[in-house]
């Protein structure tokens, strides 16, 4: 039921936006009564708290390539293709724009994102361990000026992203990462 659910929030996302999204037309799309909806969750904001919840729970694990620019590259290009897929890209679309006008949405994006820097960050600590960058490395912000760039072109143009910007984006991160850029102070 949950599944159900949780899919059909997230296509009247990509379909309509938030505004778009009612418990009575989720439960009627899922397939289960609305009062169940209604007990379940109760508002549209709880909805999307718990598709983000589901969508952390089954992202993809980081990648152990062996070298901090391969798992970087791994990550980076995971990135590019979510968001080039028809129903996700637009499904990132539509959570980031519904969590600048709702809190709730907007904390649920934020403990999304940091369940996704505490799966990544490893990929960083074991760069740190071989040392191909600095003790002291934040490595959540490494992984944040991985990401940045992407979403960026993402949600400021039409332009898709290609493999050469995923490539960019994880050189410069890289290179500021090796150069002490991202070394925690005090």
């Amino acid at each position: 039921m949950r599944t159900a659910v949780l899919g059909a929030t997230g296509d009247l996302l990509v379909e309509c936006g938030l505004s778009g999204v009612e418990l009575s037309s989720v439960a009627e799309r899922a397939g289960v009564g609305k009062s169940t909806v209604y007990r379940r969750w109760g508002t549209v904001p709880a909805l999307v708290a718990d598709l983000l919840t589901e969508m952390a729970e089954t992202s993809m694990p980081r990648s152990h390539t062996g070298t901090l620019r391969g798992d970087l590259l791994t990550s980076a290009h995971l990135i590019r293709t979510t968001f080039a897929d028809p129903r996700q890209g637009r499904l990132f679309k539509a959570i980031i724009a519904a969590a600048t006008c709702n809190d709730h949405t907007a904390t649920a994006l934020a403990e999304f994102y940091d369940s996704r820097l505490g799966e990544l960050a490893s990929m960083v600590d074991d760069g740190v361990a071989r040392g191909e960058v600095p003790t002291g490395t934040d490595a959540a912000d490494v992984i944040r000026y991985v990401s940045a760039p992407l979403y960026y072109q993402f949600l400021t143009t039409t332009t898709p992203l290609s493999r050469e910007d995923a490539e960019r984006s994880v050189a410069a991160a890289l290179a500021a990462a090796q150069a002490g850029v991202f070394i925690r102070r005090g």
